[in-house]
């Protein structure tokens, strides 16, 4: 971001004198470049080059009073001092635009903007849910309708967070990278005039002539992959720039990732659909039980294909503290690409999908289809059908309704409807206590309770119905001796008789299992995978990476022996460089040895001293 960085390094001061060994610590101090200069009394331009920044975050300018400077006379001069003026504070709002703490307020409000969408029931997931909500809540309606917040991810607001951070992100990365690509052309600035100034040096007198040294210098450098070169009296390296290369990757990630947000928005697409084993699904919109979809998706998008479902295989947990958990939960399916595509076998899985050119089929529940059969007072089967019933609870105990709506006749041969309300459960307990409940979710001993009505479902109102639910509105319940409502609980192979000779119903002995399904297409999440690969690759190299500058220089001292001199300079806290200068220059001591302490001089006795 275009947020000005501190730079400091955490540097070891090391002083090695002739005949000691190059590393020795005596000072550890952390210090900014400019600051390690002045403390040691000495200007931070005395670093000459070697001050230079070593980030391409841009300096922070504070608002001037004014961006125009004097103002001219007359109208023209105020003109030109108005446009000077508003150029001016364009200039600062697009610094601060670009800067790092904006970027972080935008980030910050654009996840608080995401808890509405995550907490409010959204129209483009479930409009019957919202519809609910709003009939619940007739006060906060009108307020949340103006707020947008049953459409939080297409708003004005929510659009408006996003594009500022996807302008910020961009404004920042472009002139950090021209200026990331200059210091890459460029050349390591040469040494200062005084490396002891510096946080990290070191020392040493050698025999070895100075040039021969720098070689020995550049080599070891360039060695040990620093960007190297011969400077005057001195070699300058630098070291570190994948630090930069990962700050900007992570921040295009960023922008990919948003990037991929926008399209998997703009262009995904959902639906669910239930299927009983036996049956089959094409990918076309009038076949989803439910579909969703982005403002940019077309329908011909659709992937061409289809599948059927062969069997559903659920095993639990027979005993034991876990008993009902499920082991085995898997649909085997044969599905075909495209209209006339070759049938291939598959086992759909949770969170193991089947994926056919780019579109993902996932399980998501199962539940049990019971086979009933209706008849009517001749005995004329009206209806035969897998009915599904939905799951209530863990054990699988299930509710639904058995529609018929064409083919039934009355003892008066007048067309009627019939609806019975059912309760099924897969393993029947409670009997003789008042109660029906499933105490597992396996098939070991089921039962159908079923209730009957006649008259009109409602169907042919226009209005949608709930298949799972019974509309009794328009019918009478079929009653028994008592007057009450006809129901009787049946196990598998019996039958329920109507009254009055107006037919039964048949619980078979085949029950079917049935499983629903999530057929979605998200185009984003291919990029944005790889943008977050590539965020937590760059936030890694900018973490761990450390930027520094490493100057050797050798120099004939006034005896004739050639002194060595080493210093390093690191942006931020650069705790690993007093060791890495400590290595380095153990090594090059070794291609250039210390020189061995000149003989002290013998005392000359002064004239007319005792002998």
């Amino acid at each position: 971001m275009s947020e000005t960085e501190t730079e400091t390094t955490t540097g070891t001061e090391t002083t090695t004198g002739t005949g000691t060994t190059p590393g020795t610590a005596t000072d550890t101090g952390t210090t900014t470049e400019a600051a390690g200069a002045e403390r040691a009394g000495q200007e931070p331009g005395d670093l000459g080059g070697a001050g230079d920044r070593l980030s391409t975050a841009p300096q922070e300018r504070a608002v001037p009073g004014s961006f125009g400077g004097p103002r001219a006379p007359g109208p023209v001069g105020a003109l030109a001092w108005g446009v000077r003026e508003t150029a001016g504070w364009i200039r600062w709002f697009w610094r601060q635009l670009t800067s790092m703490r904006v970027a972080l307020i935008l980030l910050f409000l654009l996840s608080l903007g995401a808890i509405p969408g995550s907490l409010i029931p959204q129209n483009s997931v479930d409009e019957m849910k919202v519809g609910t909500w709003k009939d619940n809540n007739e006060f906060w309606t009108p307020v949340f309708e103006k707020l947008q917040l049953f459409d939080v991810y297409s708003s004005v607001w929510f659009s408006a967070i996003y594009i500022l951070l996807f302008v910020s992100l961009i404004g920042c990365i472009v002139p950090r990278t021209w200026q990331f690509i200059g210091q890459l052309r460029g050349r390591p600035p040469g040494a200062p005039k005084r490396l002891t100034r510096l946080p990290v040096y070191t020392t040493w007198r050698t025999e070895a002539e100075p040039e021969a040294v720098r070689e020995a210098a550049l080599a070891l450098l360039r060695k040990r992959r620093f960007r190297a070169r011969a400077a005057g009296d001195a070699v300058a390296s630098e070291k570190g720039y994948l630090r930069e290369v990962g700050n900007l990757l992570f921040h295009v990630s960023l922008i990919v990732m948003l990037v991929a947000f926008a399209v998997g928005q703009l262009f995904k697409s959902e639906g669910g659909k239930l299927v009983v084993e036996g049956d089959g699904f094409a990918n076309t919109l009038t076949q989803y039980d439910d579909f969703r979809s982005g403002s940019l998706f077309d329908v011909d998008d659709l992937v061409p294909f289809s599948f059927t479902l062969d069997q559903f295989t659920g095993t639990y947990e027979p005993s034991g503290p876990q008993k009902g958990t499920p082991r085995t939960f898997e649909a085997a399916v044969t599905y075909a690409k495209g209209a006339e595509g070759k049938d291939r076998k598959a086992v759909v899985r949770v969170n193991e999908p089947l994926e056919v050119d780019g579109s993902k089929l996932y399980l998501l529940a199962h539940g049990y289809a019971p086979v009933v059969t209706v008849r009517d007072g001749k005995g004329q089967v009206v209806h035969r059908a897998a009915v599904p019933l939905l799951p209530i609870d863990d054990n699988v105990s299930s509710t639904g309704v058995i529609k018929v709506l064409d083919g039934y006749r009355n003892k008066d041969g007048e067309k009627e409807q019939l609806g019975f309300p059912a309760f099924f459960v897969p393993t029947y307990a409670g009997k003789g206590h008042g109660q029906m409940f499933s105490q597992f979710p396996a098939l070991v001993f089921p039962a159908l309770n079923l209730s009957a009505y006649r008259g009109s479902l409602g169907v042919d109102s226009g209005v949608p119905q709930n298949v799972y639910q019974l509309d009794t509105r328009k019918m009478k319940p079929f009653e028994d001796a008592k007057g009450e409502v006809f129901k009787q609980t049946l196990l598998p192979g019996e039958t329920m008789k109507l009254p009055g000779g107006a037919g039964s119903i048949t619980f078979e002995k085949e029950i079917k299992e049935w499983a629903s399904f999530q057929i979605s297409q998200q185009p984003g999440n291919g990029l944005a995978l790889a943008g977050a690969v590539a965020a937590i690759t760059g936030l890694v190299g900018s973490l761990f990476i450390q930027r520094r500058r490493v100057w050797v220089r050798a120099v004939r001292g006034e005896d004739g022996v050639t002194v060595v001199e080493m210093a390093g300079l690191g942006r931020s806290e650069s705790a690993g460089l007093p060791e890495e200068l400590a290595d380095l220059a153990a090594s090059l001591n070794a291609e250039a040895p210390t020189a061995p302490d000149p003989e002290p001089a013998e005392a000359v006795p002064a004239e007319g001293a005792e002998k």
